[in-house]
């Protein structure tokens, strides 16, 4: 339980930090600042909870760590529940924080940093532009969360690294789909929003969990698993 606990705390700490900079300091510190919080949350999250659970918080990161056969399937289901309660708690906590600016915040209307696609959306990419960045864009990302946290890879950097890479992936795709790469990341927002968020949530669920048991699969196999 305690793994789990700090998974749902982990996944809480980067969904309130990333999603919140967005909602009420993007105008402000615009996609490199968003992209910081993203990345910094995760580091921070990294060494705070990772001498416990590995700090997955990412259902996709749990699906590919399972894939490589370095966890149980009882273990990530436990993570997932962590992890998706997690970002249901950031996304209702962070509602409640913005509701309180003068003059009120309609969450239907401005979001609580939601993923998405097509018109209205950010850059207005198409749905296959956002599913081929977001294969894309979360199997890089699981190659280097595996990669960094092998046995022969270098001690206490990989929170680092990690941090770094989901900082660069965020630069590159906020104004494609606003970034997933972690399907709680996703969920919590979406469920408080509803609409269009809701409806599109499914992607975000999806195409990461596909792209994290590929990036398992080149470990297991040992395409990529140091000798």
């Amino acid at each position: 339980m305690k793994k789990y606990l700090a998974e749902l705390v982990g996944t809480f700490i980067l969904v309130l930090f990333g999603c919140g900079t967005a909602v009420v300091a993007g105008e402000k510190v615009g996609i490199l600042g968003i992209a910081f919080a993203f990345g910094f949350a995760l580091i921070g999250a990294a060494y705070g909870i990772g001498p416990i659970s590995g700090c997955h918080i990412n259902p996709a990161v749990s699906l590919g760590v399972w894939a490589a056969g370095r966890m149980s399937l009882k273990d990530m289901i436990g993570y997932w529940v962590g992890q998706f309660a997690g970002g249901i708690l950031a996304a209702w906590i962070l509602s409640m924080i913005v509701s309180g600016v003068a003059g009120g915040y309609n969450i239907g209307a401005s979001g609580l940093g939601q993923d998405g696609w097509g018109p209205g959306y950010q850059g207005g990419y198409s749905m296959m532009s956002a599913i081929v960045f977001e294969f894309v864009a979360t199997l890089i990302f699981v190659t280097v969360i595996l990669g960094s946290t092998q046995k022969s890879a270098p001690s206490g950097f990989a929170g680092l690294g990690i941090g770094i890479t989901l900082v660069a992936i965020h630069i590159f795709g906020i104004h494609i789909t606003g970034v997933s790469v972690n399907p709680a990341r996703s969920l919590g927002p979406a469920l408080l929003v509803g609409g269009t968020a809701l409806a599109q949530v499914w992607l975000f669920l999806l195409i990461p969990s596909v792209a994290g048991i590929a990036a398992g699969l080149l470990f297991r196999t040992k395409t990529l698993e140091a000798d």
